[in-house]
């Protein structure tokens, strides 16, 4: 089993922060795995960092913990951050291709179905899913 952390993590505006991979389609939230001796706030906080140069300015509220459904084994756990810090802009890299700050009601095109789905549940338009 795998386990792995993404954060729907929005700035004192309310939008959300984007990350759009070099090595897989479309918009998702930042996040990863984590590794051996990590814990998922370890995770989450690393993460932000390295995607975003963002800092969380409160505790993250763990919201839901899904089953990846193309693994049947791997867990992701979604953190809600608010008030999210970017320290610099993200310049793009080997891993992440762009970034961004999008009003949920503006996202990019090409965001993911799994990402829409939940900004749905954040939002109490959908109940949290089980799968991911």
């Amino acid at each position: 089993m795998t386990l792995g952390v993404r954060a729907a993590a929005f700035d004192a505006k309310g939008r959300i922060f984007l990350v759009r991979h070099t090595y897989v389609p479309g918009w998702h939230l930042p996040g990863g795995g984590v590794e051996k001796g990590q814990t998922v706030f370890n995770t989450l906080e690393q993460e932000l960092a390295e995607e975003g140069n963002l800092q969380l300015s409160g505790p993250a509220q763990l919201f839901n913990v899904y089953l990846n459904p193309t693994s049947h084994r791997d867990h992701i756990v979604l953190f809600i951050c608010r008030d999210v810090l970017q320290v610099r802009a993200h310049v793009p890299d080997w891993e992440i291709a762009q970034t961004g700050f999008f009003t949920p009601d503006a996202l990019p095109a090409c965001t993911t179905p799994a990402t829409k789905r939940r900004l749905a549940e954040l939002s109490s338009q959908a109940e949290p899913a089980r799968r991911w």
